[in-house]
């Protein structure tokens, strides 16, 4: 029988849909990279999320690989050129959690323009301030959209209540604009945008796009949100640029290093010194992992490999 590996958590309707279709689908949300090498005769599928990456030598070791499945968005895990030239398939599902996303960097948001975490800590310690904590409006405001794929996209699609003007900079995509959406160069993100948020992919053009030189080049000291992958931003250098108020303040999903207790002696000043600043928020890479996103990040895999 056909072997399908599911190297990360899924929704269980994955391995339903794949044993229905002839799949023996082996659950494995924990394997290692050893372990997984060690399965890899007889496979016919891979599915991964975030923890394993495919690369040239694991392709090697799977004569029988047909075809690679990523549960999200962003393929910068998996050798692509590489299975290509094997003939084999990659697939990713970034149409199944990209309104998670865009919901989430919505919430980061409003939180850090409305102080509501900081105020909410303090009145749990019988702190009661308001002119403190007054908040700042989103509506009017211009937004910038670094990226606009699916995340960015759809991020733009819940800001159109708020009556913002998009600036939406695309190196790979043109024509998109429309109404309240204009697309717009780096430098004028950075010239007008009073709120900027990474939607991009994690590549050798998009690693520490984020640096001093980017916040220093904003002159109207946005609020930042990156949803997208923690090495788009230099934290050292993020770090520095709320020191300096270059920026309003910053709503981070993804971090460069997502393990805590794996952190170096810098990393951890860093990541200390961000945690202490009463303008950043900082969640643990749940911005695509909504209830629904699970889900409906299945389904599209699914979908795009002819099985559902």
């Amino acid at each position: 029988m056909k072997k399908v590996i599911i190297t990360g958590k899924a929704h269980p309707i994955l391995a339903e849909k794949l044993t229905a279709a002839g799949y023996a689908a082996d659950y494995r949300p924990a394997i290692t990279r050893e372990e997984l090498v060690h399965e890899l005769p007889g496979t016919e599928g891979i599915v991964l999320t975030t923890r394993i990456s495919i690369d040239a030598d694991i392709i090697n070791q799977a004569p029988d690989l047909k075809w690679i499945g990523r549960l999200g968005s962003g393929m910068e895990l998996i050798d692509t050129a590489y299975a290509a030239t094997k003939n084999i398939l990659c697939v990713s599902s970034p149409e199944g959690n990209r309104n998670a996303v865009a919901e989430h960097a919505l919430g980061l948001l409003l939180n850090l323009m409305n102080n509501m975490t900081t105020a909410q800590q303090e009145v749990k310690s019988g702190i009661w301030k308001r002119d403190e904590n007054r908040g700042t409006e989103l509506s009017g405001k211009t937004v910038g959209l670094v990226g606009f794929g699916n995340t960015g996209s759809s991020f733009a699609a819940l800001l159109k209540p708020f009556g913002v003007t998009v600036l939406a900079y695309d190196k790979y995509k043109f024509g998109f604009g429309g109404e309240y959406i204009k697309e717009a160069s780096l430098e004028q993100i950075c010239r007008y945008a009073q709120v900027i948020s990474f939607h991009v992919p994690l590549t050798e053009e998009t690693f520490h796009m984020g640096d001093y030189p980017f916040f220093r080049s904003l002159e109207q000291k946005p609020w930042v949100l990156n949803t997208s992958r923690g090495t788009v931003i230099h934290q050292a250098d993020l770090l520095r640029a709320l020191e300096e108020k270059l920026i309003a303040g910053a709503g981070l999903d993804v971090l460069e290093n997502e393990d805590p207790a794996s952190l170096t002696g810098t990393e951890a000043v860093i990541f200390k010194g961000l945690l202490t600043k009463p303008n950043v928020m900082i969640t643990p890479h749940i911005a695509g992992y909504s209830h629904e996103a699970f889900y409906k990040m299945a389904i599209v895999l699914l979908e795009k490999l002819g099985l559902y």
